[in-house]
C-alpha cells in the first residue's frame, strides 16, 4: 500500500496510478466530507476580474458569526482551516501539545510540539490543539472540562486552541460562545466538511481580537476569493439546508452502520460524517475496497484501523455491501 494513503484522505489521484479504473467510477470514502454538498444556486454573482470587496468579507463573516452564535468582531475567514491552524502557530509563541489520536497537521502546527494526554496539565505555558469532535475515533470533550483545560491553560499563561472542524452535525458540542478578549481560546471551523464545498478553501478562526487583528494583517487585503466569498455567504445563510442536513447525516450514518454490522464491523467510533472500524483485516479491506474503485482511509497510528467515510445515497452503499460480501 503507497503510504500516503495513510497520510490523509482524497487520493484519488494516487488510487487511480496503483488500482486503476474499473466499470464503475471512483467512490472517494476516504474523507469526513459530506457526500451531499450544498446545492449551490446557479448563477453566483461575482466579477472574476474585480477583486473581493472589503464589505463582501464583512458580511462573510457577519452571516458566518450569526451560524456560530459569536459575535462578528471575534471572526476572522480564512483560506481553509488548516491555514488558519497553521497561522495561528505561528502567532502564538508557544510549545504546542496535541491529543493523538488526532489530524495529522496538528503535530506540525508548531515548531516545538509534542504529544499530550488527556487531563494531563503541564507546569509550564504551551498551546494546548484538541479536535473537538476528533477526527478519526469521534471523541467529544464535554464542556465542563473544556472550561477546566481553559482554566488550567490560563493559570500557566497558555492556550486552548479546539479544532471544531467536525462540530456543524452536532452544534451543541463547540464552545465558540466561550470566546472572548478576556479569554486564552481560539476556535477553528471549517466550511468545506458540513458543506461539503471542500475545494472552496474557506475556513474561519473565532478568536479575541487581539489574536483577529494579526491574522487579518498576516493574510493581507483579499484573504478569500469572490467565489468563496459569495458561496459561504448564502451557504450560511441557508437555515432549511442546515437544518435539514442535520436531520438526514445520522440517517446516513446508521444506514452505513447496518452494512458494516451486517458483515461483521463494528464502528468503535465516529461522527455524522464518518465511521471508524477497528479489525485486523483493515489492510487487506482497504486493498479489496480500492480494487472496486472504492477508496477508504487507513492510518499510520493504527493498522487495524480503517474510516469510511458516509455514503451519499444507495447506490453507493450497495457497493460498499457487495464488495464485503462478495469481494
Amino acid at each position: 500500500m503507497n503510504d500516503g494513503f495513510r497520510w490523509h484522505g482524497g487520493r484519488l489521484d494516487d488510487a487511480r496510478a496503483q488500482f486503476g479504473d474499473g466499470d464503475l467510477p471512483w467512490l472517494d470514502l476516504s474523507t469526513g466530507i459530506n457526500p451531499v454538498a450544498w446545492p449551490m444556486p446557479e448563477p453566483l454573482r461575482f466579477d472574476w476580474q474585480a477583486l473581493p470587496a472589503p464589505s463582501s468579507l464583512a458580511r462573510l463573516e457577519e452571516v458566518a458569526a450569526r451560524y456560530f452564535g459569536v459575535d462578528p468582531a471575534l471572526c476572522c475567514a480564512v483560506p481553509g482551516s488548516e491555514i488558519g491552524l497553521r497561522l495561528l502557530g505561528n502567532l502564538i509563541d508557544l510549545p504546542g501539545r496535541y491529543l493523538p489520536p488526532c489530524y495529522r497537521t496538528h503535530a506540525e502546527v508548531f515548531a516545538v510540539s509534542k504529544p499530550g494526554q488527556i487531563g494531563h496539565c503541564e507546569s509550564k505555558a504551551d498551546a494546548l490543539l484538541t479536535a473537538n469532535p476528533n477526527n478519526p475515533d469521534g471523541r467529544v470533550v464535554e464542556h465542563e472540562t473544556l472550561r477546566k483545560w481553559l482554566g488550567d491553560q490560563e493559570a500557566m499563561a497558555g492556550w486552548l486552541i479546539v479544532d471544531e472542524a467536525f462540530a456543524d452535525p452536532a452544534p451543541d458540542t463547540s464552545v465558540a460562545g466561550l470566546v472572548s478578549n478576556e479569554r486564552n481560546l481560539v476556535v477553528m471551523r471549517s466550511f468545506g466538511k458540513f458543506f461539503g464545498l471542500a475545494g472552496v478553501r474557506l475556513g474561519f478562526a473565532i478568536a479575541p481580537p487581539p489574536i483577529t487583528a494579526v491574522l487579518r494583517h498576516l493574510l493581507g487585503e483579499w484573504p478569500i476569493s469572490a467565489p468563496a466569498i459569495e458561496i459561504g455567504t448564502k451557504a450560511y445563510a441557508d437555515r432549511g439546508w442546515i437544518a435539514a442536513t442535520r436531520a438526514n447525516l445520522p440517517l446516513r450514518a446508521r444506514a452505513l452502520d447496518e452494512v458494516l454490522l451486517a458483515h461483521g464491523l463494528v464502528p468503535t467510533g465516529g461522527s455524522p460524517l464518518f465511521r471508524l472500524v477497528e479489525t485486523e483485516r483493515a489492510g487487506e479491506l482497504f486493498e479489496r475496497f480500492a480494487r472496486h474503485q472504492i477508496l477508504t482511509r487507513p492510518f499510520c497510528d493504527n493498522d487495524h484501523w480503517l474510516r469510511f467515510g458516509i455514503p451519499a445515497d444507495r447506490t453507493a452503499l450497495d457497493r460498499v455491501h457487495t464488495v464485503l460480501a462478495h469481494g
